[in-house]
């Protein structure tokens, strides 16, 4: 585990010039957006413009959120998971001085700040919550020292009914973001490094790589150990190894970088991956096989086309493909 340190900028940030700002322009999202403005004025991707002069509404460099949420969330993708060294929030001053008269600073309380491989905070690690700011020490401008990997960095505050929060805390939930700046030692052309980020990495699977010494921080889909010399374990393939294999014909067959199955699927799934069931009514290799007269199609087992809960009237068999009748005349007869 790492230690999360916090500190308040009053001036020019004195190390972020060692660092690409690697969210600047890239993809982002924001829970709920104040939808009473035109979109350039509060959309999401204000908070990675560049732009931080006008932290008013009217500036079109801040992210808007909408009123009476009891949750908001605004995050950025980096595209690629990179090395984190901090991360730089401007928050939204609306232009007039920052303090304890300033309305926007007790939204500004009790936020937490995510680093995760996908959108969800369960899945990352916390950098930073906020436990013990005040209206009247919270700054506009704050820097957290998060030296993770990460592809997405999550901003989210709540306000949940029935929890009791500190003094000054606002009503409801907003992440009035107007700069969020993530800057690291990974270059943001994912491969390489040096100076001028054009060196490939020296490990051939290696996604990203310590942009001095070219040592490997993060794998290639498909790949894992220290230098992303092994392939994922048999029945794993994607990044990190972490995604499960289908119904693959043979295990040791399923492609541990796309999880595509090269041999084909099990009986009873189709697709490149092998993880699509049967439709209704259909079973066996390749699906090319049609249910017999079962009293629920539904209950058409997909892979060897056995029913469920029984046959339709004048249909015995497992399968319900036999007729009751004539098989009763012939013996009948």
């Amino acid at each position: 585990m790492f230690s999360t340190t916090l500190s308040i900028l009053l001036g020019m940030l004195g190390f972020s010039y060692a660092y690409d700002n690697m969210a600047l322009n890239k993809p982002t999202h924001q829970q709920y957006r104040y939808t009473g403005l035109d979109l350039s004025l509060t959309q999401a991707s204000n908070a990675v413009d560049g732009l931080k002069s006008n932290l008013s509404v009217w500036g079109g460099q801040c992210v808007i959120s909408e009123n009476d949420k009891q949750t908001a969330t605004w995050w950025v993708d980096l595209t690629s998971i990179l090395s984190i060294h901090h991360i730089t929030i401007y928050y939204r001053t609306g232009n007039v001085p920052w303090g304890p008269s300033n309305g926007y600073a007790a939204r500004f309380l009790g936020f937490s700040l995510y680093v995760s491989n996908t959108t969800n905070t369960s899945d990352g690690i916390q950098c930073f919550k906020d436990t013990n700011l005040t209206l009247t020490t919270i700054p506009a401008v704050i820097n957290i020292t998060c030296p993770v990997h990460g592809q997405y960095v999550i901003y989210h505050n709540e306000r949940i009914s029935g929890v009791v929060y500190p003094d000054g805390y606002s009503q409801y939930a907003f992440n009035e973001i107007c700069e969020l700046e993530v800057y690291g030692e990974g270059c943001s052309n994912s491969g390489y490094y040096g100076n001028s980020c054009s060196t490939p990495c020296p490990d051939p699977h290696c996604r990203s790589c310590h942009r001095d010494t070219g040592v490997c921080q993060a794998c290639k889909p498909g790949y894992q150990g220290s230098n992303c010399e092994l392939g994922c374990a048999e029945g794993y393939y994607g990044d990190e190894c972490s995604q499960i294999c289908g119904w693959c014909k043979h295990a040791i067959d399923c492609n541990h970088v796309n999880g595509t199955c090269l041999t084909g699927c099990e009986s009873g799934y189709i697709g490149d991956m092998c993880k699509t069931p049967c439709e209704n009514g259909t079973y066996g290799d390749d699906c090319n096989n049609t249910c017999g007269h079962c009293t629920d199609m539904e209950s058409c087992f997909h892979s060897n086309g056995t029913c469920l809960v029984g046959c339709d009237p004048g249909y015995v068999g497992e399968l319900c493909k036999t007729d009751y009748n004539a098989t009763h005349l012939y013996y009948e007869g």
